[in-house]
């Protein structure tokens, strides 16, 4: 279901799946982060896209 979108563009996930280009490709130029560091903060702490913003010392 990556990429769903509505009037206000892209909706968030609570989860970051990484076979997902659209998903990880948003975060990293949300974030302004390399996918090496998106990948690496994923396998750290898992899944949720609130625990990969504050590994990365970033606010969701």
């Amino acid at each position: 279901m990556a990429g769903l979108k509505d009037k206000r563009g892209f909706i968030d996930k609570d989860r970051l799946d990484l076979s997902e280009r659209q998903d990880v490709e948003h975060w990293m130029k949300r974030w302004g982060v390399t996918r090496d560091q998106l990948t690496s903060a994923h396998r750290k702490v898992g899944h949720m896209i609130k625990d990969i913003a504050a590994e990365l010392g970033k606010k969701r």
